[in-house]
């Protein structure tokens, strides 16, 4: 088994660019620990920053770590298994991630919850967007948590965790405590402020390492903007990350100049690129530059001329758009923003610069949700198509309510509506040729567990034999644990787990 591991990581290591090794002597080693793939976490942003904040530092050796199916967990380069690091800093991007921590916690022989590691046992913390909105879920598993963004607050921490370091467990967990922005159960008092960013100016973030194996492995990915203003009611990222904030022109283009000598495409990265405030100055120097770019997400309204034509330009396949909902009172119920007549003229003039394909992003399952809605969702798809004359696919999810926004205490709509609506939906959209896809409705229910889920559910989940559906039902009843009683509508005046973050 070890010596598959060092094997697999030496044939990683040779196809990448960039990748850090340093030598273990007198330094504190930090597993930064993705909870998913390789393919999957070397796409994200926030884990390449983190590698080169921690790697800047002489006294600290950051090595990446990712979860493989049935497999211990070692790293990346130097292949030492997880339980040999000081540290393991755990970004958990997506709620289901969190299966795959337990497993890699068990695989790499350390007790799954907190209770049952020792002093020679490394701390595990925890940090990313799941984690910073529902620490409390996390209390019985790791050390710490962080909550919130990192940029300007890692060397305190390090500067903690080096000064405590071979002291016993709860002195090293009460050293974190004593730090803003990190949440240690047991130890905090009061709620935990979230931190953030004002300027991203002086913390750039972009591609570190780059490989091929992964999903933009084709790109140079550059951060130019975090936050958004929208304010769309069932957006997790449009709350935890308020409010918005964009990096300048100058300091973008610093970066494409850098980026440009590994890839000639950029993948430009915020919660809606076509809303920064200077498209078309930066979308300019780019052209200067003689960028290709890509983009993470586009708006319906506004969608600049410059953008949709930088992208036709740079051969993008796909221009993806979120109407999100098929009619007018579903898209004001979610605060979307768009109208109908924003949707067909984006329509239109994606068809007008020629793209091969669009895709449309729809959630169902919406608070008040009616077998109309559905229809409408289809309605709507039928008009884009009329103006679209190419590919016209679309992609539902189930919609899941997430802590911090106005919609955390709305229930999540049964499995049976769920299901019933996708059917209904699809034979709606067959005769026209257009594609229907779907997350699936039994794991949209683990993850909305997972979203609001406390305590007991986090103890709970140190008997999870793998991160299967299977693991999760054979957990569930183990524990006793009522998923409905996640699922379910919560009074105004009802606590909720993810208090504990202010």
């Amino acid at each position: 088994m070890k010596w598959d591991a060092v094997r697999q990581a030496r044939q990683i290591l040779a196809a990448e660019e960039g990748a850090i090794t340093k030598d273990w002597g007198g330094k504190l080693p930090i597993a930064l620990t993705y909870a998913n793939s390789y393919y999957v976490g070397m796409s994200s942003l926030g884990l390449q920053a983190l590698y080169q904040s921690f790697n800047q530092r002489p006294d600290v050796v950051a090595e990446r770590v990712f979860w493989a199916e049935g497999e211990a967990p070692y790293s990346i380069e130097s292949q030492e298994p997880l339980a040999s690091f000081a540290v393991v800093a755990a970004t958990i991007s997506f709620e289901l991630d969190l299966l795959h921590l337990v497993d890699m916690l068990r695989r790499a022989g350390l007790g799954v919850l907190a209770a049952d590691r020792g002093d020679d046992a490394p701390l595990i913390l925890a940090g990313g967007p799941v984690p910073t909105a529902n620490p409390e879920l996390l209390a019985p598993l790791v050390d710490a948590v962080f909550v919130g963004e990192a940029e300007g607050r890692l060397d305190a921490l390090i500067e903690a965790l080096a000064a405590t370091a071979g002291a016993p467990r709860h002195e090293r967990r009460r050293a974190l405590a004593r730090l803003p922005g990190l949440y240690v159960p047991g130890e905090s008092t009061g709620p935990v402020a979230r931190l953030q960013v004002e300027d991203l100016d002086p913390y750039p973030v972009h591609s570190v390492v780059l490989t091929r194996n992964t999903e933009f492995g084709d790109m140079y990915l550059i951060e130019i903007s975090r936050g958004c203003s929208r304010g769309c009611r069932f957006c997790l990222a449009g709350y935890l990350y308020r409010p918005l904030r964009q990096r300048s022109v100058a300091v973008l283009l610093e970066q494409a100049r850098a980026g440009l000598r590994y890839r000639p495409t950029l993948g430009l990265v915020g919660a809606a690129v076509s809303d920064y405030r200077e498209i078309d100055a930066l979308l300019a120097g780019l052209r200067e530059l003689g960028a290709r770019i890509a983009v993470s997400s586009l708006r319906v309204h506004p969608l600049p001329e410059s953008l949709l034509a930088a992208l036709a330009e740079s051969g993008t396949h796909t221009l993806t758009l979120a109407p999100e909902a098929g009619c007018e009172r579903m898209r004001r119920l979610i605060s979307k923003g768009v109208t109908e007549e924003h949707i067909l003229s984006a329509a239109e003039r994606a068809d007008e610069f020629g793209f091969p394909q669009l895709k449309l992003y729809y959630m169902i399952g919406l608070p008040t949700e009616t077998e109309e809605d559905v229809l409408a969702i289809a309605e709507l798809t039928h008009a884009v198509k009329a103006r679209f004359r190419r590919r016209v696919t679309v992609h539902v999810t189930p919609f899941v309510p997430k802590p911090h926004t106005p919609f955390e205490r709305q229930p999540m709509a049964d499995a049976k509506a769920i299901d019933a609506a996708m059917r209904l939906l699809t034979r709606a959209l067959r005769p026209a040729g257009i594609a229907v896809r779907g997350e699936g409705t039994a794991w949209a229910r683990v993850q909305g567990v997972l979203a609001r889920g406390d305590r007991a559910l986090g103890q709970a989940l140190a008997e999870l034999p793998e991160p299967t559906l299977a693991g999760w039902r054979h957990m569930i009843r183990q524990a006793g644990i009522d998923e409905q009683a996640y699922l379910r509508a919560r009074n105004p005046e009802e606590p909720l787990p993810w208090d504990v973050v202010q």
